[in-house]
């Protein structure tokens, strides 16, 4: 790649972007604010240099965009920054944490001329690639219903929900399928293990026309769930994580036809949608890079990472007030 990145956090999960952009020879340096792991990373990624600073790694002029892998709550401020010293930004998600916020950071970004893209993997994965492309093609026919379980034992948080640390892979899989933003949401949870930081939420989704989703997160589970279920009107599509090789993605192509006033049910058997191999972080960041050189408007822009954020936000009240939330009309 002609395009070099440097990676500001190191940790959980910025530790797979210094991986992914030293393979594709894109890793010009990093900073974490931990010393540890500031040497430990350097010795690992020799060519890449280890700055002792944010405004270390903003300054240098040979740098023509940062990955952001902190905290949540440093996303905005570390972005805002970043865009002001002229860099490209990829953003882990989200993108930060109060939509007025990510709506003057997308505005920013269109003033500097930069790109600035928000890390919601999913949509580079390439079993929901092929399920996204099945949906377009018409493969299970009109949309009908759509609705996603992420849940596991752990990883628990103190400093964000569960809807916040889970639900936004959903919700960027759920707009992307529909194309529109839900005209009414509705949020259920409880805590239990910390005060006001729920372990488990229920959202509901009023798309208008007929379409209809939830999204089920938990990090009090008894096993791992990441499945995705997408029914339409001729068939029915399941993209489940968890399960290796052909398992990941399958179609149903069960029918309902009518017979004495009574619906039938015409069962069949699943089966597999091919999908790609490649890892979804690693998509994810030539993608970044691409649209760099190329100037091409990223697939989980700053538009997109605001209307996930949005939803959020929706989410959010409704588990607030109890009560539902409908789409505010700009």
């Amino acid at each position: 790649m002609s395009i070099s990145c440097a990676v500001l956090g190191t940790g959980y999960w910025g530790k797979n972007i210094l991986r992914n952009l030293d393979a594709l020879g894109a890793l010009s340096g990093f900073f974490d604010s931990d010393a540890e792991a500031r040497a430990a990373f350097g010795a690992q990624y020799p060519n890449a240099t280890v700055y002792d600073s944010v405004d270390a790694v903003l300054a240098d002029p040979s740098i023509p965009a940062v990955a952001i892998a902190t905290p949540a709550e440093t996303h905005g401020t570390l972005v805002r920054q970043a865009l002001n010293a002229g860099k490209n930004v990829f953003v882990e998600k989200p993108l930060c944490l109060e939509v007025e916020e990510a709506r003057e950071l997308e505005a920013l970004a269109r003033e500097k001329g930069a790109i600035l893209m928000v890390g919601h993997l999913l949509l580079y994965h390439p079993a929901f690639l092929a399920l996204k492309q099945a949906v377009a093609d018409g493969a299970i026919g009109r949309l009908r219903y759509i609705y996603s379980n992420r849940a596991s034992l752990g990883k628990i948080r103190r400093n964000e929900n569960a809807l916040w640390s889970f639900a936004p892979h959903d919700i960027s899989m759920m707009l992307a399928l529909t194309g529109r933003m839900p005209d009414k949401v509705v949020c259920n949870g409880e805590a239990w293990l910390s005060p006001s930081v729920a372990d488990m939420t229920l959202s509901h989704f009023d798309f208008g026309d007929q379409l209809q989703g939830h999204i089920f997160v938990s990090w009090l589970h008894p096993y791992k769930d990441h499945r995705l279920v997408v029914v339409g009107e001729s068939g029915m599509l399941v993209f489940n994580d968890t399960l290796p090789g052909e398992d990941k993605l399958l179609r149903y192509p069960h029918a309902i036809g009518w017979k004495d006033d009574l619906p039938v049910m015409d069962k069949a058997e699943a089966e597999p949608v091919p999908y790609g191999t490649e890892e979804p972080l690693r998509t994810e960041m030539e993608h970044f890079l691409d649209c760099c050189a190329t100037a091409k408007t990223p697939r989980s822009d700053a538009a997109e990472g605001v209307r996930v954020l949005s939803v959020l936000d929706m989410c959010q009240r409704s588990l607030d007030t109890k009560a539902p939330v409908m789409l505010e009309q700009s």
